[in-house]
């Protein structure tokens, strides 16, 4: 995961420091350009620096191998809580609603 961050970083260095590298299947993703409008608004009302980004990067897809192009959906965020708070709310496996 850090080579792919650091890939990033380096594809868009606009992003800045603050960026989590969403898998396809992300909760958080109704495609890999858009977020849901369930993740839009939380994203308005917890995390306003954030923004969703497709970066071009390239990566290899196990050591040794010739790295690949590949496209990847990326948060970025302003402040390193903003990040935290997203991952925390959007990355995990969803809790059941408790009875």
């Amino acid at each position: 995961m850090i080579d792919i961050v650091k890939a990033v970083q380096e594809a868009d260095p606009s992003l800045g420091t603050y960026v989590i590298v969403l898998r396809g299947d992300s909760r958080a993703l109704e495609g890999p350009e858009h977020l849901t409008p369930e993740a839009q608004a939380w994203l308005s009302d917890h995390a306003p620096g954030g923004r969703l980004a497709r970066v071009r990067i390239r990566l290899a897809p196990h050591p040794g191998a010739e790295p690949a192009e590949r496209a990847v959906s990326v948060m970025a965020f302003a402040q390193a809580r903003e990040l935290a708070a997203f991952a925390t709310t959007w990355t995990g496996d969803p809790l059941p609603d408790e009875a």
